[in-house]
């Protein structure tokens, strides 16, 4: 029997709807109930591929005792954190203020008058283990609580929501953030990236991508090694599936053997873009070609919709057999010894034992995580193990095997027919932000590498949202089936217009360039003006989510019935929605001389400017924003030359096709309000830019 997220188009509340506890989805129904019932609220927050999710719905969620006192005395929710990341913050910012620490899956009783939470954790057993009390233990407790210290409830809730609300309404800086303060921002960023041989590794792009941008200035560090060597742990690292493309979340070790193995789209885009930068940079590692051509190999074949849309993400998890009553982590990914000493011929298994260190004891349970030696060019005989691993996996060679089609759900792994391995489950959904991550990197990668392909797969999934993510005038952040759904946030916003930029750069950089045989990849693009989209796209963003009172842009619309109004400048696995604004609007005035962007872009870093201040090691997307409006440069040169220099890094610079030039003049450099002398040559111009 089911309960009411049977019908969700969430794979994450549906992974719950066979549960025996009567969960509600969020809404507005459960909330009044709860009021009326004088029940606390147990608010549960997830996502689809989160391991321990997964183990708490076969564990806790699905034990009938556990289900038939939750019933009685609390009315759950379920939230799918992809679906609703405003809740997902507010909460996550409440759990880590009552229990110092925060994670997923994100459990926290709420009172079910003000929804403020008095108690929080993450994963609870059903029996008392790891340090953890059992948790029908806990619920009887809380209940307790709740009925019987109604004072001391009072006093934690007040102190919770009012610690929420100043976090959210942060003192405004009287400056403007300074050359100084981009200095000192990038320098505690930088250093946050070195190696500290402890605990787990997460790649931390925005991070990573903030202090390269600071690559030409004089922070007294290494930035060129300690943002190479990032690069190159992730290129070389468990945490890349050497076989079959696609990078894992983050590795559990301080040595990017071992990888937490679900797939994230945001995680791909965000690496496949700053493994392009430093390429562009000069850091020409074969590793990082061949993992960005391994990734949009992987990303057409298992991630990309027919319709030329991104899936959001795959499981950490998949079944060995489809006779296994829980799926097991890594079990697509990993490699029992004996497996490879024997589907591999003697030269190339010690190849491939040479290349990636083997060892006859596994590094990950008994198994292999493959794992690289070194950044230079594979040999032919490594490729060709790799290759034979490929149809090992897939069961079907990676050369003749274009498309794999999801496995949508666990039962649809157990009962359909697989070739090679039961594959781990595919969360379809389509989601602005990530899609747009994608996107940009994609649009880099065309520009470094002048692959019209990478172009042509980011143009078409642009294409997607562009025609059917908006609902009359509104963009939405969800589409299932092709159906948008979930007002659009911040991020969405901000990553799209991102997205939108990219491409008109990649374009003037790639489909623009004369060719006597345009390539079908070219010829098959969307005839769209990617920086008219970007425009208007602002101006919605602009409308709906700008806070005219203290600057800076709101993650939902002000009319959103949350315990608070954030405004998301703090950067996680992703981005801060509002330090990507910045570099955007600085972006648009470069493009369009509209000084009003830049007026725009200043007014937010003024609204953050304590907080860049006091805390950077929490805003490396302000401090990126902060450099494309101290040092926001635009490049006016002919198509030729427009190809040629966006092959290479030049952080905070746009491009431009000058159609007025002076003869013999190639291009023209000009930063804030004004040019200097046109260049009749490549390297005057950068010189200029240098």
């Amino acid at each position: 029997m089911t309960n009411r997220l049977a019908d969700s188009p969430s794979l994450y509340l549906r992974k719950h709807a066979e549960n025996p506890i009567d969960w509600w989805p969020w809404c507005n129904e459960a909330l009044e109930r709860a009021q009326q019932d004088d029940k606390p609220i147990f608010l549960s927050i997830g996502y689809s591929s989160c391991h321990w999710c997964t183990v708490m719905e076969g564990e806790a969620f699905s034990d009938g005792a556990i289900a038939a006192y939750m019933n009685a005395n609390f009315i759950p929710i379920k939230v799918d954190r992809e679906e609703r990341p405003d809740i997902d913050s507010i909460y996550m910012q409440a759990l880590q203020m009552l229990t110092g620490q925060g994670g997923w899956p994100l459990n926290v009783v709420l009172h079910p008058e003000t929804r403020v939470p008095f108690y929080g954790g993450t994963y609870f057993p059903v029996e008392p283990k790891y340090g953890r009390p059992g948790f029908l233990q806990v619920l009887t407790s809380l209940r307790q609580f709740y009925d019987t210290e109604k004072s001391r409830l009072a006093e934690i809730t007040e102190a919770v929501v009012s610690n929420l609300h100043q976090e959210a309404k942060l003192p405004e800086s009287l400056t403007i953030p300074s050359t100084d303060l981009l200095y000192a921002g990038l320098g505690t960023n930088a250093k946050i990236l070195i190696p500290s041989g402890q605990g787990t590794c997460f790649p931390m792009i925005p991070y990573a991508a903030a202090v390269l941008g600071g690559l030409r200035l004089d922070l007294e560090l290494d930035i060129a090694h300690i943002c190479g060597q990032r690069g190159r742990d992730m290129a070389l690292g468990g945490i890349f599936d050497h076989v079959g493309g696609g990078f894992h979340r983050y590795t559990v070790d301080p040595t990017w053997t071992v990888p937490h193995f679900e797939k994230m789209l945001y995680d791909n885009g965000m690496i496949v873009e700053y493994l392009a930068h430093l390429w562009a940079s000069g850091q020409r590692e074969p590793a990082f070609e061949r993992a960005i051509a391994r990734t949009h190999t992987w990303l057409k074949r298992e991630m990309t919709a027919p319709e030329g849309y991104f899936y959001a993400a795959q499981d950490a998890d998949s079944f060995v057999t489809r006779h296994d009553a829980e799926p097991e982590e890594g079990a697509f990914y990993v490699w029992p010894y004996p497996v490879l000493e024997s589907a591999l011929t003697k030269e190339q298994f010690q190849a491939l034992a040479e290349a990636f260190a083997l060892v006859p004891e596994g590094n990950f349970e008994g198994k292999t995580v493959l794992q690289r030696a070194h950044p230079d060019t594979l040999s032919l005989a490594v490729e060709t193990a790799l290759d034979k691993l490929f149809t090992l996996r897939y069961g079907t060679p990676a050369a003749a095997l274009e498309t794999f089609p999801p496995a949508s759900t666990s039962q649809a792994a157990k009962t359909e027919s697989w070739p090679g391995r039961i594959p781990p489950v595919t969360d379809t959904k389509l989601i602005v932000a990530w899609n747009s991550l994608m996107i940009s990197g994609l649009a880099r990668a065309a520009m470094v590498w002048q692959k019209p392909e990478y172009l042509a797969t980011a143009a078409t999934a642009a294409d997607y949202v562009r025609q059917h993510q908006w609902v009359g005038s509104q963009l939405h952040r969800l589409g299932y089936d092709g159906v948008p759904q979930v007002l659009a946030q911040a991020e969405d916003y901000a990553l799209l217009i991102k997205a939108f930029l990219d491409l008109h750069q990649a374009e003037l950089a790639i489909a623009h360039v004369p060719t006597t045989q345009p390539s079908d990849a070219i010829a098959a693009l969307p005839q769209v003006d990617w920086l008219a989209l970007a425009i208007s796209t602002q101006q919605e963003f602009d409308h709906r989510l700008w806070s005219a009172d203290q600057g800076g842009y709101l993650s939902t619309a002000a009319d959103t019935d949350l315990l608070v109004q954030e405004r998301p400048y703090q950067d996680s696995a992703t981005p801060a929605a509002n330090g990507v604004a910045v570099a955007n609007l600085v972006r648009l005035a470069l493009l369009t001389d509209d000084l009003a962007y830049l007026d725009r872009a200043e007014h937010t870093l003024q609204a953050f400017g304590t907080v860049m201040q006091q805390i950077p090691r929490a805003c490396p997307s302000l401090f990126d924003g902060l450099n494309w409006f101290l040092n926001g440069t635009v490049v006016q040169a002919t198509t030729a030359i427009i190809s040629e220099l966006a092959t290479e890094y030049w952080p905070t610079t746009v491009f431009s096709v000058a159609h007025d030039l002076p003869p013999k003049a190639v291009g023209m450099v000009c930063r804030g309000t004004k040019c200097l002398a046109v260049a009749e040559s490549i390297d005057k111009l950068r010189q200029q830019l240098s």
